[in-house]
C-alpha cells in the first residue's frame, strides 16, 4: 500500500473523526473506504481486446481435437 498525505478543512476533519468513532474504524480504514465506494460509481474501461476471439460458440474447448483434425484434414485435402 502506498502512503499519501491528504488536507482536509477543520470541519471536514472533526467530521470524519466523528464517523471513525461511531464505526470504530481507523482513519485509514475509513477513507479507503469512501474512496472505494466514490470511484465504484464510475464504470471502468474494458479494453477493446476483450471478445475479440468471441466465436459464438461455446463447445470449442470440449471439441478441440475434433476440430484441430477437421483443419488439418481440410487443409491437406486442398494440396
Amino acid at each position: 500500500m502506498k502512503q499519501t498525505i491528504i488536507y482536509l478543512p477543520e470541519e471536514t476533519e472533526a467530521n470524519l473523526q466523528e464517523l471513525v468513532n461511531k464505526k470504530g474504524q481507523s482513519i485509514s480504514e475509513l477513507v479507503q473506504e469512501l474512496i472505494n465506494n466514490y470511484l465504484s460509481q464510475f464504470p471502468q474501461k474494458i479494453p477493446k481486446s476483450v471478445g475479440m476471439g468471441a466465436s459464438g460458440r461455446n463447445d470449442l474447448s470440449s471439441k478441440v481435437d475434433e476440430l484441430l483434425t477437421f483443419v488439418y484434414i481440410r487443409k491437406n485435402w486442398e494440396e
